[in-house]
């Protein structure tokens, strides 16, 4: 049985002590991971997390959870040696003898091949990236015809009404004004449109405007934080804008959140964000649990954001407990991946 663990390549496979050293490693962690059996036997497994997740106590949790129902499972982003990012499927089984826990036994599947968009954009990477840029363009497109077209013609509609306003007896002025105010909440509609189809300005200045319009009226709290070199290169505003939109709407529309908070900061040459609330939190399988299985908080939303991340070169994760919120991460370069297809995952 040891022989054919140690001979299988396409799984990691590996024992943890009962408080998380690893013992034993097998060919496919080795191939998967890029460490051999001599530099990671003796260490904790939670080397194996993104640094964020560990100062999260997600490798403690796995572990206690695995403990108390037998067995754990999630899919995740998991670092390797050389600090590239991927995804996997991770399970952890609880291993018992005379009644008292002995160990752990973990495996991970990688999900994401290994020259895939998990380590650089390869061809399906460049094809979404081509599709993001023909999509931003459509955007760009309608929002300068609403702005310099509908727009300007919808004001001067509103202009003329007023003047006839001031000229009419007073048992009309009133159904004019009605009139004014709805020509006046459509301007203001399309505007609302305008903006979220296009950023008006660097990355700061749009999602602090987005995030104040989004949020009005809801009684959520906002802040934005950010620490930046400068503002990112306009391929990067426009990714790192449209991830944060998907996300904030969600939190609108399914957490149950009192607050938000958006976080920027420029690491590794590039954007790294993390969009937090304190709502509802997710399901195991990653949906909101105030909103359908299959909705917008469900499986579309979530790959959208994740493929407009790894489009960018970029990666993107979710993450959180039911009833202790929800949190939204991503990191994308600050030089488009299309442009050279180089762009690598940040080495965490």
């Amino acid at each position: 049985m040891t022989l054919l663990v140690q001979s299988v390549r396409d799984h990691a496979i590996f024992m943890l002590d009962p408080h998380g050293v690893i013992s034993s490693w097998n060919t496919g962690a080795e191939r998967i991971k890029g460490y051999t059996a001599d530099e990671i036997v003796g260490t904790h497994f939670s080397v194996l997390y993104p640094p964020e997740d560990v100062a999260a106590g997600k490798p403690a949790e796995g572990l206690r959870r695995a403990a108390a129902d037998g067995r754990w499972e999630e899919e995740g982003w998991r670092v390797r040696k050389d600090g590239t990012r991927f995804r996997a499927a991770v399970s952890i089984t609880a291993l018992h003898g005379d009644g008292v826990l002995r160990g752990f036994g973990k495996v991970i599947r990688e999900l994401t091949e290994r020259h895939g968009q998990a380590r650089a954009p390869g061809e399906r990477g460049a094809l979404m990236a081509r599709l993001v840029q023909a999509q931003e363009r459509e955007r760009r497109r309608i929002a300068s015809g609403v702005h310099d077209d509908t727009i300007q013609s919808m004001v001067a509609v509103g202009m003329r009404l007023r003047l006839w306003g001031a000229e009419l007896p007073d048992k009309h002025a009133a159904g004019l004004r009605a009139i004014d105010d709805a020509v006046d909440a459509a301007v203001h509609r399309l505007r609302e449109l305008t903006f979220s189809l296009r950023p008006p300005g660097g990355l700061v200045e749009s999602l602090s405007g987005y995030l104040e319009q989004t949020m009005r009226d809801t009684g959520v709290t906002c802040e934005l934080r950010h620490d930046l070199d400068g503002d990112p290169p306009d391929e990067t505003v426009v990714a790192v804008y449209r991830i944060c939109q998907e996300a904030l709407m969600n939190v609108r529309k399914h957490a149950g959140a009192g607050r938000v908070a958006v976080e920027l900061t420029s690491r590794d040459r590039g954007v790294h964000v993390r969009v937090r609330d304190d709502g509802v939190g997710l399901t195991p399988g990653g949906a909101a649990l105030s909103g359908p299985p299959d909705g917008e908080m469900g499986h579309f939303g979530l790959a959208e954001m994740r493929e407009r991340a790894e489009a960018a070169g970029g990666w993107w994760s979710i993450g959180g407990r039911p009833g202790e919120g929800t949190t939204v991460e991503f990191w994308v370069p600050a030089s488009p991946a299309l442009a050279d297809g180089r762009a690598a995952s940040p080495r965490g």
